[in-house]
């Protein structure tokens, strides 16, 4: 009897999960809702009558109800990367140059697929059930909402056997423009006020509590990217098609391309068609789509070397210049800002646009008053691309650069070789320091709840702080005398400034603001130094011997650390107990490769090359992205390419096999 029953269970989830399919993914129903329903209702019954069958991955667990307090975060596996922009064909035949030149080949084959406009998702599948949902974030870290992606009905929680068992895919969560729009009329017909964007409103979703809630809302994924170590598909098109297969929604729009030429005509199709599409999209991704040359080519520190988006152009409008602010950054950098008159662009209202510094003013020319072109760089970030000059008033005047800091008085100065004016009142500058602060506390940095921007702003008008040292002297006797100050707040306050304590070295020394110091750099130098006082005592060239650090970089260390001022705050946040050394992991197995850096290329019969790499650090080397004179080692497998063996060659550096590496570790 109970075999018959688990049989039936078992049955109609199948079913159901091929209908969802149809529906969702395929877009071509075979049976009508009534009759799914009926078969939904059907399996609910038997799961509420025999709970010992449940399982999390039944169709009946999409209509969420698990409630998340607090979303956790979660280290990527997998590193997600930002693409690479491009706006032209030069720019496209830059980087196909580039490409070819790297892997030392005359002819490849790219896939071409639009860029989805919605909120970056990694899915991680083992066993072939889906087991972790994880927003980009920034790239290393994003937050767990896997309660709420598993609402989505486009998303398989089961995949069947045939494709891969392990792996991660990820894509985009989107809200489809129809979805959107009846979802703004339910609003207004409430009178609340509309969503702005698709974009916006899907990441919002994703980070509701109630997943009940997030159900009812009309989101979809769209994937692009499969990250596995199995090399069973040759290419990025392949595995792609396959995935669609096992019911993942892998759009349509794909193509395959043997040419630049062809990947223009792609282009030029989508500037137009794209109008038509049931959702957003911002521009065309161009892939190498050989998977060994993908590993090959690797990555920069930020971006796939083997993949580049091209933009779409950005949407232009027409409004008045009013006037220009000048604000000051946590560096002492003016940025002149415009204030318009409101206009509605890319489904935002701007009021505001970077006019960047004194020779973009002087460039275009831009007068207060004047009619100017505004677009969104990139659809983010709104700027003036041009004057109307025919609209000029009779009376304009030639804007002038502001020659005194607007907070400090202190005057401006344009360094050589430099684009922004600087205000070097560093420690007595009110910008500059609560820029500081804000930056100290931070998600990338010491990442301190219970403190936003405006607290920080609240705090120094009281004289509590000048500087993010005075964060770990605060009480709460300081804290509850502050405007919208509950004890609750400052109890939240006080205990997330001293869990900060705990943020490791790396995040320490990137919150302290060092110019040209950011996440990625502050992770290399405190790989390579271990502790702050290392750092401190460091020359001019013990720090470009460092990977990827460059004079510009290692100009501002020295100098960070040659102001008295930088020192005796560093030395009261040595006092209050914060991370200054780095804490080693222990997966170390011996430090035999200390010192060592290598390059791993080709494709390897004992390691795959997550593998390799793993045991180069755990055994004190590193890896490194690309072939340099400070590169040691190139580890070479099966099918390497040409290029990197005759770079390896020219810059004298000693090419080994697999076993040889082994060797080394043994």
């Amino acid at each position: 009897m109970s075999n018959s029953i688990e049989e039936k269970i078992e049955t109609l989830r199948a079913e159901l999960r091929k209908h969802n399919h149809n529906y969702y993914v395929s877009d071509n129903p075979t049976i009508s809702d009534y009759e799914f329903d009926l078969k939904l209702k059907e399996l609910e019954a038997l799961e509420s009558k025999h709970p010992e069958y449940f399982s999390k991955n039944s169709p009946t667990q999409r209509v969420g109800g698990e409630i998340t307090e607090n979303f956790k975060n979660v280290t990527h596996t997998n590193r997600m990367y930002s693409l690479d922009n491009s706006y032209s064909q030069e720019d496209l035949y830059d980087w196909e140059n580039r490409v070819k030149k790297n892997l030392g080949v005359e002819k490849l084959t790219y896939t071409c697929e639009l860029k989805y406009d919605g909120a970056s998702i990694n899915l991680s599948y083992k066993n072939r059930k889906l087991v972790s949902a994880v927003t980009r974030g920034d790239g290393f870290k994003g937050d767990d909402v896997t309660a709420n992606v598993k609402t989505i009905k486009s998303i398989p929680l089961l995949i069947n056997d045939g494709f891969l068992n392990d792996f991660e895919i990820r894509g985009e969560i989107i809200i489809p423009l129809d979805g959107f729009n009846k979802m703004n009329a339910e609003r207004l017909k409430n009178d609340e006020e509309a969503y702005r964007n698709p974009r916006n409103t899907a990441s919002g979703s994703l980070k509701l509590k109630d997943s009940a809630e997030v159900a009812k809302r009309p989101l979809d994924c769209l994937l692009y990217q499969i990250v596995t170590d199995s090399t069973k598909y040759k290419s990025h098109f392949e595995i792609l098609q396959e995935a669609r297969k096992f019911g993942f929604k892998i759009p349509t729009e794909i193509v395959q391309c043997t040419s630049m030429q062809e990947v223009f005509a792609f282009i030029h199709k989508w500037n137009t068609d794209r109008f038509d599409l049931p959702y957003e999209t911002d521009g065309i991704v161009i892939k190498v789509n050989n998977l060994h040359f993908q590993n090959e080519l690797g990555f920069t520190s930020k971006s796939p070397r083997w993949a580049i988006a091209y933009k779409f152009k950005a949407e232009q409008v027409a409004t008045k210049l009013l006037s220009i602010d000048y604000q000051i950054g946590r560096t002492g950098a003016v940025t002149p800002v415009a204030n318009l008159e409101p206009v509605l662009l890319a489904g935002t209202v701007v009021k505001r646009a970077s006019l960047h510094n004194a020779d973009q003013i002087e460039k275009l020319d831009i007068r207060i008053n004047d009619t100017v072109f505004v677009e969104k760089g990139g659809e983010i970030i709104p700027k003036i691309i041009a004057v109307d000059f025919t609209k000029r008033p009779k009376d304009s005047v030639k804007t002038e650069f502001l020659k005194n800091c607007p907070s400090c008085n202190s005057a401006l100065v344009r360094k050589e070789g430099e684009a922004h004016h600087y205000c070097l009142n560093e420690f007595g500058c009110k910008p500059q320091i609560i820029g500081r602060i804000q930056h100290f506390i931070s998600r990338k940095a010491m990442n301190i709840d219970g403190i936003g921007d405006e607290t920080v702003e609240l705090l120094y008008d009281a004289d509590l702080i000048l500087n993010y040292a005075d964060l770990y002297d605060l009480t709460i006797a300081d804290i509850l005398p502050l405007e919208r100050m509950a004890e609750k707040s400052a109890q939240n306050m006080i205990e997330g400034i001293e869990k900060s304590k705990q943020i490791p070295f790396e995040k320490v020394l990137f919150a302290l603001g060092i110019r040209f110091v950011g996440a990625t750099v502050s992770k290399k130098l405190a790989k390579h130094f271990k502790n702050i006082d290392a750092l401190a005592q460091a020359n001019f060239e013990t720090l470009i011997a460092v990977d990827e650090i460059g004079e510009r970089i290692a100009n501002s260390i020295l100098n960070f650390f040659s102001e008295p001022t930088s020192i005796s705050i560093l030395n009261r946040l040595k006092e209050k107990g914060l991370q200054f050394q780095i804490v080693e992991d222990d997966t170390s197995v011996s430090d035999k490769l200390n010192g060592m850096s290598f390059v791993v290329s080709g494709v390897f019969e004992k390691f795959s090359r997550n593998d390799l790499k793993k045991t180069i650090e755990e055994n004190g080397g590193k890896n490194v992205g690309s072939l340099s004179k400070k590169t040691n080692f190139l580890i070479a497998g099966d099918k390497m390419g040409p290029a990197k063996k005759v770079k390896a060659e020219t810059l004298g550096i000693k090419i080994i096999s697999e076993n040889e590496f082994i060797n080394m570790i043994s």
